[in-house]
């Protein structure tokens, strides 16, 4: 901001050329303040492939979409892993992501809900529990002894609700299983069981259900021992407080609007989403419990 200022000579007449310097310096500062108005702040928002898949072209049509919808620049940060995400938003590198329901609860007195997603209407998924498609296997506990895939030690889907599951019965996953791994990528944990690398698995069940849309081949390789109850759909979310700002405004109203929005659609058509939501922190309620009950027993 420039502040106007009137410098005095001794005799209480104004500087002329102090008047002159300063519009000088005005004249000069003009371009630099219509140029920081003219380039809106870029928009940093994370994405991992634990959850989504990492498609070039869905990727650039959620850009594109945002971008068009906030009028800012839009870049889409990917890492591996949730823990990655997690610890950039918390630091404040990034003004948004799309995480999980664990690292959510885990987190939730320093984030706060940007939107949710609505898949079949409603804004909850479940964990799956797969196994070979020609297994014999009818239980969880037929599968105590085998090798168990794993998508993310973070994830709630992929991780928690099996291992909570399992310390229900008074079993760690180490123990009740001979073997475990982490594949990062729920698609992983689908092609692990189905060519036989691992005896079962912990899957996003949305993200089994579309597998099972666009590559039947895939997911014909498993089938499911158990589902879960239902779970807040992995949500995005963005560091506490930040709300108040006019570009999270702006951006989480990008999301709940996207189905409004040819553009919008088509990212919906590509995620087999129905849109996004607002939503309470209570959605996630029973994912906290899961997390309360592993960190106090494990």
């Amino acid at each position: 901001m420039l502040h106007s200022f009137a410098p005095f000579s001794r005799c209480g007449h104004v500087c002329r050329r102090a008047v002159l310097g300063a519009a000088g310096i005005a004249m000069l500062a003009a371009p630099f303040v219509l140029r920081a108005q003219e380039s809106p702040r870029l928009l940093n928002i994370g994405l991992t492939p634990v959850f989504l898949n990492d498609d070039l072209g869905l990727l650039s049509a959620l850009k594109t979409y945002l971008e068009a919808f906030t009028a800012r620049p839009v870049k889409l940060v990917l890492r591996r892993t949730y823990q990655e995400i997690t610890g950039l938003l918390l630091s404040g590198q990034l003004d948004a992501a799309w995480i999980c329901g664990y690292p959510y609860v885990a987190f939730r007195d320093r984030l706060d809900l940007l939107a949710v997603p609505l898949w079949r209407g409603k804004p909850v998924y479940q964990s799956y529990l797969i196994a070979g498609a020609d297994s014999q296997t009818a239980s969880v506990e037929d599968l105590r002894g085998g090798v168990h895939a794993f998508s993310d030690p973070n994830s709630n889907s992929g991780y928690l609700v099996t291992a909570a599951l399992l310390m229900e019965m008074g079993q760690r996953p180490e123990q009740f299983f001979a073997r475990v791994f982490f594949t990062y990528g729920h698609r992983n944990v689908v092609r692990a069981v189905a060519a036989g690398l691992a005896d079962s698995g912990s899957v996003d069940g949305y993200v089994w259900e579309v597998i099972t849309e666009t590559e039947p081949k895939l997911t014909s390789g498993t089938r499911i021992i158990r589902k879960s109850e239902w779970l807040g759909f992995p949500p995005i979310a963005i560091p506490r407080g930040a709300l108040a700002r006019p570009e999270a405004q702006v951006l989480q109203q990008a999301f709940v609007s996207m189905g409004d929005d040819p553009r919008g659609q088509f990212v919906l058509q590509l995620l087999r989403l129905d849109g996004f939501t607002r939503a309470e922190p209570s959605l996630f309620d029973s994912i906290a419990a899961k997390a309360d009950l592993v960190k106090r027993l494990g």
